[in-house]
C-alpha cells in the first residue's frame, strides 16, 4: 500500500469506518476536518461529531471551521501540501480553492449508485422509494453537488428489512474497502473516471421532522418503507390526542378498514391499502414498548382511530 499524505473531511458516523480504514492502511493523515461542536440533546450541551470523537481517540489533529470559503482557511489548507483529500458525510460544499489544492484532488464516498440519489439523504430515499438495488460510489469531486466523475462503484441488493441506520452502516464498511483500492489506483494512474449520466440524476433532499408524520391513507407497503427510511431520523410518528407517538418498528399485516382504524389488540392499523402492525412504539418522554403493551396502557380498543 502506497502511503499518501491526506486530509480526511467528515462528520457523521457513516464516515468513521473510512477514517479507520485509512489509519489501518498506514496513510499519513495530516489533519481531520469536521463540523464544529454544536448544542444537542435536552441539556443543549455542545456535542462533537462522531468523526471528531474518533479522530481524537486516534490522536489526530482536528480542525472545525464554520466555512471553507474564507481565504485564510483556504491558504491553511493549501499549506498542508496534500496528495489527496478524502470526503465523507462532511456537510460542507468545497469551494474551487479547496478542490484544487491536493495534488490528486478530492475524492468523495457516497452511499448510492450515482447519479441516482445525489444529495444529503441517499440511503433514506432509496428505501423510501422501494429501490431494489443500492450501492456505493467513490467519485472525484467537482464544484457541483455529487456531480463528479465516478472512480469506482459497487451494486448491493437492497436488504429486505433495511433501515437507514442499518443500510448506512453496511455501506460505510464497503466504502472503506473501496476507498483504499481507489487511492492505490489513483496513485498508479490506472483509474479511468467515468462521467455521470445527467439524464439519470435524482436528488436526495434533506428531510424535516414533519416528513415523518404518518398518513394512514397511504398503502401499508409505503408506510412500512417510511418507518424504516426514517429510522433514526426524522422518525415516523402519529398523534393520539395531544400525544405524539413514534413508530420505531412495524410490519405488513392482513386486515382492512377505514384508514387509521385500530383493527386488533396487537396494534394493527388499517391503511389506504392493507394494514400495518406497529410492533414497537414510543410516547414522547417514555420508554419504547411493543404495540400490544402500549394499547393496554392507553386503554385503546379495536375500532379506535389514530390521527
Amino acid at each position: 500500500m502506497t502511503r499518501l499524505r491526506l486530509a480526511f473531511m467528515g462528520a457523521a458516523a457513516f464516515a468513521v469506518p473510512a477514517l479507520d480504514a485509512l489509519v489501518e492502511a498506514g496513510h499519513d493523515i495530516v489533519t481531520v476536518y469536521s463540523q464544529p461542536p454544536r448544542p444537542a440533546g435536552r441539556g443543549r450541551k455542545e456535542r462533537r461529531t462522531p468523526v471528531h470523537d474518533r479522530a481524537m481517540e486516534l490522536g489526530l489533529e482536528v480542525r472545525t471551521p464554520l466555512t471553507l470559503r474564507d481565504e485564510v482557511e483556504q491558504a491553511a489548507f493549501r499549506d498542508l501540501a496534500l496528495d489527496v483529500a478524502v470526503v465523507a458525510a462532511y456537510g460542507l460544499l468545497l469551494p474551487a480553492a479547496i478542490l484544487e489544492a491536493p495534488r490528486m484532488g478530492c475524492v468523495n464516498i457516497h452511499p448510492s449508485l450515482l447519479p441516482r440519489w445525489r444529495g444529503a439523504a441517499p440511503a433514506a430515499h432509496a428505501i423510501l422509494s422501494g429501490d431494489e438495488n443500492t450501492g456505493m460510489t467513490i467519485m472525484a469531486m467537482d464544484k457541483g453537488l455529487d456531480t463528479g466523475p465516478i472512480l469506482a462503484q459497487k451494486i448491493l441488493a437492497m436488504p429486505p428489512r433495511a433501515t437507514t441506520a442499518s443500510l448506512e452502516a453496511e455501506l460505510s464498511v464497503l466504502g472503506g474497502v473501496m476507498l483504499l483500492e481507489v487511492l492505490e489506483d489513483l496513485f498508479a494512474g490506472t483509474v479511468t473516471p467515468m462521467p455521470q449520466n445527467e439524464e439519470l440524476a435524482t436528488y436526495a433532499s434533506k428531510f424535516a421532522k414533519d416528513h415523518g408524520r404518518i398518513d394512514w391513507s397511504q398503502p401499508a407497503a409505503q408506510l412500512d418503507r417510511l418507518v424504516r427510511a426514517f429510522s433514526p431520523w426524522p422518525g415516523a410518528f402519529f398523534h393520539l390526542g395531544d400525544t405524539t407517538v413514534k413508530v420505531l418498528e412495524a410490519e405488513l399485516s392482513a386486515g382492512t378498514g377505514a384508514p387509521g382504524t385500530l383493527l386488533d389488540r396487537d396494534m394493527t392499523v388499517a391503511t389506504g391499502e392493507g394494514a400495518l402492525r406497529l410492533t414497537k412504539v414510543q410516547r414522547a418522554g417514555k420508554p419504547a414498548t411493543d404495540g400490544a403493551s402500549f394499547l393496554r396502557g392507553q386503554r385503546l380498543d379495536p375500532g379506535a382511530r389514530l390521527e
